[in-house]
């Protein structure tokens, strides 16, 4: 895979030719859509929100060239469709040459970062609308979190529209991944009741002058057959707490991914970072989740 000299090119070509790394970026060979019309995604776009802890490491994924080593190793594995990310990490892995025949799914991420006061401040920071369909990328994907005790969310559905109206008219998917969230002493909840998290599909799909171009990106809750009952809109699955045994996030998955109207996966720090180590065993049993005949 990859080694030293690989990353001492990335290091050389980010301090010398920048240029040349949008180049890889725009030029990379597009992906073939999977015969079954399903996706299986690999997310890393947690870093940028700050969010650097798997279970009890705090700093799991504070190493950058680990990092990109185990995204790369799960890029390479048969029924990986291709990957999530902010620019900083979409640039390393073209650069490095891990992206071609892959989707590219651009985070518009998020301004309210984990246990900062302005944490419900949800502006978009990274990729928007149009340098996303510059680069030639497959989905935006953007985050919707909804507190009806802070004035702020609706600053933020009102972007978030703004987004879906700008998208729709590049004909470019957009992923929205909502939530209906709270604070509880002094920092941010998701509500993942299975009423709250079709309150949050409901206010999702209605943003924007046309749904035409909207994903869900939903986690797996509690009488996920109520919520997927809930929206006729196409549906991939959040990764969850990688606290959770393996053996019961892949059957939670696999039962999810049976319901009408979900189209794929999107894990990240669940399978790049699994409690027994290996990367390729965790990609591969999910991979065999979302593509069954390979």
């Amino acid at each position: 895979m990859l080694a030293a000299d690989d990353f001492a090119r990335l290091r050389e070509l980010r301090a010398t030719d920048p240029t040349r790394l949008r180049e890889l970026v725009t030029s990379r060979r597009r992906a073939t859509p999977h015969d079954d019309g399903r996706i299986f995604i690999i997310a890393a776009d947690h870093p940028a929100r700050g969010a650097l802890g798997v279970r009890e490491d705090t700093m799991a994924m504070a190493d950058r060239y680990e990092l990109l080593e185990r995204l790369a190793l799960a890029l390479s594995r048969p029924g990986v469709d291709g990957v999530l990310g902010t620019p900083d990490i979409i640039e390393d892995l073209a650069a490095l040459g891990a992206l071609d025949g892959k989707i590219v799914v651009g985070s518009m991420n998020r301004g309210g970062l984990k246990g900062a006061a302005f944490e419900m401040d949800d502006r978009f920071t990274a990729y928007d609308v149009h340098s996303m369909v510059s680069c030639g990328f497959d989905f935006a994907k953007a985050l919707l979190r909804v507190n009806l005790a802070d004035s702020g969310s609706a600053a933020t559905l009102q972007a978030t529209a703004t987004a879906v109206n700008t998208a729709a008219a590049a004909g470019l998917p957009i992923m929205l991944e909502p939530f209906m969230s709270d604070w509880h002493d002094g920092r941010i909840v998701n509500d993942l009741t299975t009423d709250a998290v079709i309150t949050s599909i409901a206010i999702a799909s209605g943003l924007g002058s046309t749904s035409a171009f909207t994903w869900l990106k939903l986690p797996v809750v509690a009488e996920m057959e109520r919520v997927m009952a809930s929206t006729t809109l196409p549906t991939v699955l959040l990764g969850g707490d990688p606290s959770i045994s393996p053996d019961e996030t892949y059957a939670s998955w696999g039962r999810a991914l049976g319901l009408p109207g979900v189209r794929g996966l999107v894990v990240g720090r669940t399978l790049l970072y699994p409690p027994h180590g290996d990367v390729t065993a965790a990609v591969d049993t999910a991979a065999a989740l979302v593509h069954p005949t390979g």
